[in-house]
C-alpha cells in the first residue's frame, strides 16, 4: 500500500507542498541505509517518501497502533500498510524492540527513516542528536544518509493540523559510510562521534542554528515554565 498512497496521494500533496529535491543520487540504489533527517513538522514523513525513489520504513508512536474502535483500527491499518512500525517512547525493553525492528529492516536491505533529534524542534533550531542512529549504523554496517528538510516548519507550525501551501525542499547529503562492528565492541565515543558528524552534516545543509541540548529537555522546560506562569 506504500506505493499506492505515494502514487495516488502524492500528486495531490505536491499541489500543496511543491517539494523540491536535491542529491537524490546519494541514495543507494539497493541495500540497507539510514535516512536521518531533521524534524520540523508532522508532514516531514510525507515529504521524504514523495522525493525518495525507494520505500522508506519509519517508526511511529505506539499510540497510532493501540487506538480503540473503528477509528483506531483504521489508523493501525494505515500505518502498518505503509511500512510504519510502533515505538514505545517509555524506554527500556519496549523502546529496544523498535530498534530491533529497525535493525531487521536494514539487514533485509531496506531504507529506514528516522529523526535523530527524537522529536520535532520546538523553535526551528537543530537539536542534539540521540545516538541510536549511529549505533544502528555501526552494528549493521549500513551507511547514514544525512537529510535536511527545509520549509516544512513554516507550512505546518506546531499545533496546526493542515499545512498551508508553500514550497519545501529535501536535500539528501552524501552517505556516511562505516565499517560494521560487533555490538559489544562499540564504544560510547564512537557512537557519539558518528552522531555529531551526522548532525553537523544536517546543520550545514539545512542552515539551522545548532543547540547542544536534547529537544525533549527543552520541551519539558518550556512546558514547566508555562505551568508556572499559569
Amino acid at each position: 500500500m506504500y506505493w499506492f498512497f505515494v502514487k495516488t496521494l502524492g500528486p495531490i500533496a505536491k499541489l500543496i507542498f511543491y517539494p523540491e529535491s536535491e542529491g537524490v543520487k546519494n541514495i543507494p540504489k539497493n541495500g540497507g541505509a539510514i535516512i536521518a533527517s531533521n524534524h520540523l513538522a508532522v508532514i516531514d514523513d510525507a515529504v521524504i517518501p514523495m522525493t525518495c525513489p525507494r520505500m522508506v520504513h519509519f517508526m511511529g508512536k505506539s499510540d497510532y497502533f493501540t487506538g480503540k474502535g473503528f477509528k483506531g483500527r483504521i489508523k493501525k491499518w494505515f500505518f502498518t500498510s505503509v511500512g510504519v512500525f510502533p515505538v514505545d517512547r517509555s524506554g527500556g525493553k519496549k523502546s529496544a524492540e523498535a530498534m530491533n525492528n529497525a535493525r531487521k529492516v536494514l539487514e533485509e536491505g531496506h531504507l529506514f527513516g528516522i529523526h535523530p533529534e527524537g522529536t520535532r524542534s520546538p523553535d526551528g533550531r537543530l537539536y542534539k542528536g540521540h545516538t541510536g542512529v549511529a549505533r544502528l549504523s555501526l552494528e549493521t554496517g549500513c551507511p547514514i544518509i544525512p537529510v535536511a528538510l527545509i520549509g516544512t516548519g513554516e507550512l505546518q507550525p506546531a499545533g496546526k493540523v493542515w499545512p498551508r501551501r508553500g514550497k519545501v525542499k529535501v536535500i539528501y547529503g552524501k552517505p556516511i559510510y562505516v565499517s560494521k562492528i560487533a555490538a559489544n565492541k562499540i564504544t560510547h565515543e564512537q557512537i557519539r562521534s558518528l552522531t555529531d558528524r551526522m548532525t553537523e552534516e544536517i546543520r550545514k545543509m539545512s542552515g539551522q542554528t545548532y543547540v547542544d541540548e536534547y529537544a525533549q529537555t527543552v520541551k519539558k522546560r518550556i512546558a514547566g515554565e508555562k505551568q508556572t506562569q499559569a
